[in-house]
């Protein structure tokens, strides 16, 4: 406990904000997709592992090896230099031939001479590094080695006790490990291979989890969806059968409430059929007139909830044109004598149930008529969403009352919920199309100084 007290004393205030900067910038470069994230940890631990080994196993097996062949270079040159020291005539044909038939070293002896200037160190050059302290160890005479270049040969100068000078010419092969390359490009190759079996076989896995993305989005948007089936592991199987089953039951369960709804209204429309005969049985008659208007306005919220519930039962996914629905926004705002000014930002065509959409806008729309002079409407189609803003001048809605107007038959003293035929279900109605669309409605004060409603649904 005394160690997490202490870590939590040393924590700062600007510390943890520069942590969550940092963890912010990681999220946002790191993808999104579920793909791409699979595949990067497969990826990632391979390059890490592959870096480690290259670093330190290779590192280390290039260092051995060349040390060993180092030394027997170093060690031949020595007999070499003993073989010249045992010849005291200076005949030397025969220690040259030896050293090039079976030693593979071309040697050439000047009588007098002196060792060039020491060379650069090369950085990375291990064999530099291996084979002075080989030939320093085992030969100890003053010397000069070229390791530097392309070349496939490695020249050592030795000078000999009496000044004399032993050139000597190595095949780099000998004294370097130049083939564990190969052993890399194995390992890399490997790699690959066994990446690119992985890649297809995360494809085959994620692809029912994409499938099963796309078809709980589409069935959000309220769109059909008539080719999805389970594929794929046990556990996706499972989660795509409860998809099924899931979306199956809310059918059902809409299927039920619009049969319900349709045959409640229309039974309480033959009643009030017959409510209406009688009055008009009954003839003028200044104390029926109130019964009149309760009846008109009882007809009039079931006839939009007949055509709320037909429209959401029976209309499937079209296209929509956006300058359509404003042009008939237009000649309704002319019909009621309202200025309406209307901008679109992006593609005109949206996919959207046609009629439940225009009477959705057409019900926010008839609600700003009612109570402003003035109504600006902008349509805003992104790649992902559109967003529908009807601001107005009129009075607004108080803030607390924001949610409840929602609700159906909900009134306020400056009722604002109303549909163009004054049923009450005008917002109701708008919401519920929006939510069925996979979006929503909101309310909001306008910079005109009234009432701001946002309708934003998946494009």
């Amino acid at each position: 406990m005394a160690s997490f007290d202490i870590l939590r004393r040393y924590r700062t205030p600007a510390g943890d904000s520069s942590w969550r900067r940092i963890s912010r910038w990681l999220r946002r470069q790191l993808p999104m997709g579920l793909y791409a994230r699979s595949l990067l940890i497969v990826i990632i631990p391979m390059v890490l592992l592959q870096s480690i080994v290259a670093f330190i196993f290779m590192e280390r097996h290039w260092q051995l090896v060349t040390q060993r062949l180092s030394a027997a270079v170093s060690g031949e040159i020595a007999a070499v230099i003993d073989l010249i020291d045992a010849t005291p005539n200076g005949d030397y044909a025969d220690i040259i031939r030896i050293a090039r038939e079976r030693l593979n070293l071309n040697i050439s002896i000047e009588p007098d001479g002196e060792l060039p200037a020491p060379r650069p160190k090369p950085f990375f050059e291990i064999l530099d590094q291996i084979l002075s302290e080989e030939i320093s160890d085992r030969i100890n005479k003053p010397f000069w080695i070229d390791t530097v270049g392309n070349s496939d040969l490695v020249e050592v100068r030795i000078k000999l006790d009496d000044q004399r000078i032993l050139r000597v010419y190595a095949r780099r092969s000998q004294a370097y490990a130049s083939n564990t390359h190969i052993f890399i490009v194995w390992m890399v190759g490997a790699s690959l291979v066994l990446l690119t079996i992985a890649i297809l076989f995360l494809r085959g896995q994620i692809r029912p989890i994409l499938a099963l993305a796309k078809a709980a989005e589409s069935f959000g948007k309220g769109q059909k969806i008539d080719d999805f089936s389970p594929r794929g592991a046990d556990e996706i199987r499972r989660a795509g059968l409860a998809f099924i089953q899931m979306r199956e039951r809310i059918e059902r369960q809409i299927e039920q409430r619009t049969a319900m709804l349709t045959g409640v209204s229309h039974d309480l429309r033959t009643i009030l059929t017959r409510f209406k005969l009688q009055l008009a049985i009954a003839g003028d008659n200044a104390d029926l007139d109130n019964l009149n208007q309760d009846v008109e306005d009882m007809q009039s919220m079931l006839e939009g909830y007949l055509a709320f519930a037909r429209g959401e039962a029976e209309e499937d996914v079209g296209q929509l044109r956006l300058q359509d629905l404003m042009n008939r926004l237009t000649l309704e705002a002319e019909l009621h004598g309202k200025a309406l000014t209307t901008s679109i930002e992006g593609d005109d065509n949206i996919r959207v149930r046609p009629n439940a959409f225009t009477r959705l806008v057409a019900n926010l729309a008839s609600n700003a008529y009612r109570y402003a002079n003035t109504v600006h409407i902008d349509a805003k189609h992104s790649t992902k969403w559109l967003t529908i803003t009807v601001d107005d001048d009129g009075p607004g809605i108080p803030e607390r009352f924001r949610d409840d107007v929602f609700k159906p038959f909900f009134r306020l003293d400056e009722a604002r919920n109303l549909d163009s035929s004054g049923t009450g279900l005008g917002l109701a109605i708008a919401r519920d199309i929006a939510r069925s669309h996979g979006g929503n409605v909101t309310l909001s004060d306008s910079p005109m100084g009234g009432l701001r409603a946002v309708v934003r649904v998946p494009a």
